[in-house]
C-alpha cells in the first residue's frame, strides 16, 4: 500500500510561486503515471498536471505555461512547480499515482489531507 504525503502549500500573493511536493512511501518507479489534482469547496476534484509513461506530461488548460510537474526518483517525490499564481488557483492540492491501470487514491476514494494553496493579496 502506498502512502502519499503532500506539502509545500501556503499563502502567496498573485504572481508568486510555490513548489508542491508529494512524497511517496514506495519507489515511484513502480508507477506508470503520477498526477496533481486540486479541489475547491463544493466542486469536483480536477486534474491539474500529470506525467504518463515516465516522460509525457499533460496539463489542464489553466495550468499550461505556468505549472510544471516533475519527479525525483531518488527521493521518491513528485513536484508541482507553480508560477504566476492567480487567485483562481486557490484550492487544496492532491497527488495520486497509477499502478498499471489503477489510480491508488482515485480507486480507494481516500485522498488524504492534501496541501492548501491560497493566492491572495
Amino acid at each position: 500500500q502506498v502512502h502519499l504525503v503532500e506539502s509545500g502549500g501556503g499563502l502567496v500573493q498573485p504572481g508568486g510561486s510555490l513548489r508542491l511536493s508529494c512524497a511517496s512511501s514506495v519507489n515511484i518507479g513502480t508507477f506508470n503515471a503520477m498526477a496533481w489534482y486540486r479541489q475547491t469547496p463544493g466542486n469536483q476534484r480536477e486534474l491539474v498536471a500529470g506525467i504518463f509513461g515516465g516522460r509525457q506530461t499533460d496539463y489542464a488548460d489553466a495550468a499550461k505555461g505556468r505549472f510544471t510537474i516533475s519527479r525525483d526518483n531518488a527521493l521518491n517525490t513528485i513536484y508541482l512547480q507553480m508560477n504566476s499564481l492567480k487567485p483562481e488557483d486557490t484550492a487544496n492540492y492532491y497527488c495520486d499515482v497509477r499502478y498499471g491501470s489503477v489510480w491508488m487514491r482515485g480507486s480507494s476514494g481516500n485522498w488524504g489531507q492534501g496541501t492548501p494553496v491560497t493566492v491572495s493579496s
